[in-house]
């Protein structure tokens, strides 16, 4: 038999109620594994109490059938979900104290449904960056090394800690948040499975806000079926989160497997961008090939304002960052600078508590939303952002599903582009616009480059569709019969 840090989440699900093995003995492995493999720094915070009394309580409901859905199954958290109880810092200095009193509601429905916490995964300062390099707690390690294993890589961002844990094997999903790219680029970037859903699948309450009307909550996983096991658990309507969805929630796994035949896929002209690498394009043909074999139609489409998409996130965003973000200025809780001034007091904690690029972000956001420019750049993104959205409307008439890469390239070095702001945002290309529009999306590992390292290809459905995307990755998924790290060299 495997290990049972090896197994994915379904088999470790199928074992556990077949007694296999129990939940405690799983989740003792997956702490060994945890512990072993600090040096990614993939964890800010360890739980292996809570994990071993969680386990040791699941093993009991398994004996009564009394089982949720992911009874026993240890997974890791991104540090931008509250916790109750448990340290909750968004990676950053400003919040290294905080402990919540209360539950993120996408926590709360996993906790209910029997998933054990391993820890809080290291992520991009309140969620901003694409490498993980920006966290107060220092970068993670890509767990994948290239033919020059000297260099250490990025395991893509703001979710590295996440993509990082799950491709390590060090539990068997995790959470992780998508503002602009933040899950599929990470996992694109570490060969594992990460989905976006729509905007409003999943509550957003109890997340640590980047950018309100983009954020979304979701999985990241091993392969595409346990993806869709834990987006299950997630998603719940939630009335203390305006933005979140009644529609009812499907059983997604019942959809991986689906025939695809009959059904429509869009390849976006305007995705074929200038030096990309041939072997980008080479594996988005193949991807195209596996689809078109498997019964779907091929249809090249037209989405003209694409171009647009980066630099109307990068008015949006920063803009709702620095509303967000004005809430910690050392009063109420978080790190604090004590002074006699008031206004020496918020300079000087946010001074201190944020990072380079938090404070960039705040600045420009600023900016954009100041007297004189609002109608200049926030306003007219606003709008840009529309065009965006009706683009994509307009397409999903003729289209089931959009297929485009998912990263313009494999994982990069650390600091190798962490002085090249642009150089940086430009990473999220393909994934921005998904994020304006508010719709699903999936990164699914399909090749490895000359070098080595993952490529993934990412999908994109319609509102609430995200059945019709599973359906579709599972193909490309059968298709790649992509292999996982074999070399564990992080290990002691």
């Amino acid at each position: 038999m495997k290990k049972l840090t090896e197994l994915c989440l379904y088999e470790a699900r199928e074992g556990l109620l077949n007694k296999d093995f129990t939940s405690k003995e799983l989740v003792l492995d997956h702490i060994d594994k945890m512990e072993s493999s600090r040096s990614l720094n993939a964890f800010i915070t360890e739980t292996p109490e809570i994990a071993i009394k969680s386990a040791e309580k699941s093993d009991l409901k398994l004996i009564k059938e009394e089982n949720g859905e992911l009874e026993g199954i240890p997974i890791g958290v991104k540090d931008m979900f509250c916790t109750k109880g448990v340290l909750t810092t968004a990676s950053s200095k400003m919040l290294s104290n905080f402990i919540p009193p209360y539950e993120s509601t996408v926590t709360g429905n996993l906790w209910s449904e029997g998933a054990v916490l391993l820890g809080k995964l290291n992520n991009d300062e309140f969620a901003m960056g694409s490498s993980n390099e920006t966290s107060f707690y220092g970068p993670v390690i890509n767990p994948w090394k290239g033919s020059n294993d000297k260099i250490d890589l990025v395991p893509g961002g703001s979710s590295g800690g996440s993509s990082a844990s799950v491709a390590a094997n060090i539990g068997l999903g995790a959470l992780g948040t998508d503002t602009g790219g933040s899950i599929r680029q990470p996992a694109s970037f570490t060969g594992t499975v990460g989905l976006k859903p729509t905007y409003g699948r999943c509550s957003r309450w109890g997340i640590i806000a980047f950018a309100s009307s983009l954020d979304q909550a979701g999985p990241i996983t091993r392969n595409v079926r346990d993806n869709s096991i834990l987006l299950k658990s997630m998603c719940s309507h939630d009335t203390k989160d305006t933005t979140s969805s009644s529609k009812e929630i499907p059983n997604f796994e019942n959809a991986v497997g689906r025939s695809i035949k009959g059904l429509k896929v869009g390849i976006p002209s305007e995705f074929f961008l200038k030096g990309m690498s041939n072997e980008i394009m080479e594996i988005w043909d193949k991807g195209k090939d596996w689809l078109k074999n498997s019964g779907a139609e091929i249809i090249d489409i037209s989405l003209p304002n694409t171009k647009y998409a980066l630099p109307c996130y990068y008015i949006i965003a920063p803009a709702e960052a620095s509303s967000n973000l004005a809430r910690y200025d050392g009063v109420r809780f978080g790190h604090s600078v004590k002074s006699s001034d008031i206004n020496e007091m918020y300079k000087a904690t946010r001074s201190e508590g944020f990072g380079d690029e938090v404070k960039r972000r705040i600045m420009i956001g600023t900016y954009v939303l100041s007297s004189g420019y609002y109608d200049a750049y926030y306003l007219k993104a606003q709008k840009v952002r529309s065009l965006i959205t009706e683009d994509y409307s307009k397409v999903f008439k003729d289209v089931d599903v959009i297929l485009t890469p998912s990263t313009p390239s494999s994982a990069f070095g650390l600091n190798e582009k962490s002085d090249d702001p642009i150089s940086m945002y430009l990473n999220d290309i393909f994934t921005v616009p998904v994020n304006l529009a508010g719709l699903p999306a999936i990164s699914v590992p399909a090749a490895h480059d000359s070098n080595g390292l993952p490529l993934g290809l990412q999908l994109i459905g319609r509102p609430f569709e995200e059945e019709t995307i599973y359906s579709f990755a599972k193909i490309i998924e059968d298709c790649a019969n992509f292999k996982n790290i074999e070399n564990q060299w992080w290990l002691k």
